[in-house]
């Protein structure tokens, strides 16, 4: 004969409006409480980071600074257009460690004396020319996989979210940061990289940055970080360190000057009537 099983539902031993009910934190025990994270609480780094050499910036970042074993991914609206000064800082860190500067694929080559005076001398930079996509993401999986000492710098303008996400699964086992460097517009588009950050030039010889994801909370607004050249910072009078208010100053007096001209005309056409 045929086995019959009996189907039992489980007792609803709940009411109906207690499973619709929000738990707030202070129903919670401490030892509960310490273990809950909510989306908008910024996460500590589970890895080593290396500081940015940016006060405003670390203040943001997880852990305080750029992290290692993890993919950053940096945005700019022109390649060889920020990224020295916004890495310098903690590249010069590296170094003083004994680490190198693995490059690949730069678009431009590095200029060695501007590279020097930020504190990385040329026997710690380490190119590997690669020119298509493919050859920059294979070389680029190589040095990660390696995991040397210092970091890793790549120029990967074409690479899609699927090999970014190969990245970032080696780089987990990295011990150095590595950088991924792509064009702004690249912020529409979805990415594996724990850390992504777009970064511009400002008038003031500031960088502007913005911090697209991060662990934890977003981030609003733009940080404005000082970045004078040190070569410029020696020569520029302190007039020529807020070019902004020079170029107020120049549209202020064009506006006025446009202003006395208007007037003398009225002025001379009500003579003449």
């Amino acid at each position: 004969m045929p086995t019959v099983t009996q189907h039992q539902e489980a007792p609803d031993s709940l009411p109906k409006d207690a499973l619709h009910q929000r738990i707030g934190l202070a129903q919670l025990s401490s030892r509960l409480v310490n273990a809950v994270w909510r989306g908008s609480d910024r996460v500590s780094a589970q890895h080593a980071v290396v500081p940015t050499g940016f006060a405003a910036l670390d203040a943001q970042l997880p852990g305080g600074g750029w992290p290692c074993q993890s993919l950053t991914e940096l945005l700019q609206p022109q390649a060889s257009l920020c990224e020295w000064r916004l890495l310098a800082p903690s590249l010069k860190r590296l170094v003083s460690e004994g680490g190198h500067i693995l490059m690949v694929g730069p678009p431009k080559r590095p200029h060695a004396p501007g590279l020097v005076q930020l504190g990385l001398p040329e026997k710690v930079l380490v190119w590997l020319a690669a020119d298509t996509p493919s050859e920059r993401l294979w070389t680029t999986e190589q040095l990660v996989k390696a995991n040397p000492r210092g970091a890793i710098l790549a120029w990967l303008p074409q690479v899609s979210p699927e090999q970014l996400r190969r990245l970032q699964v080696h780089a987990q086992a990295c011990d150095c940061p590595v950088f991924v460097f792509r064009p702004e517009l690249a912020r529409r588009d979805a990415s594996p990289a724990p850390l992504r950050v777009v970064a511009s030039l400002g008038m003031d010889w500031e960088l502007h940055v913005q911090i697209l994801k991060r662990r934890g909370g977003q981030h609003e607004g733009t940080l404005v970080l000082p970045s004078i050249p040190s070569l410029l910072a020696q020569v520029l009078t302190p007039r020529l360190l807020r070019p902004s208010q020079l170029m107020v100053r120049k549209e202020a007096s064009h506006v006025n000057a446009l202003g006395r001209a208007a007037d003398r005309r009225s002025h001379q056409q009500l003579v003449s009537l």
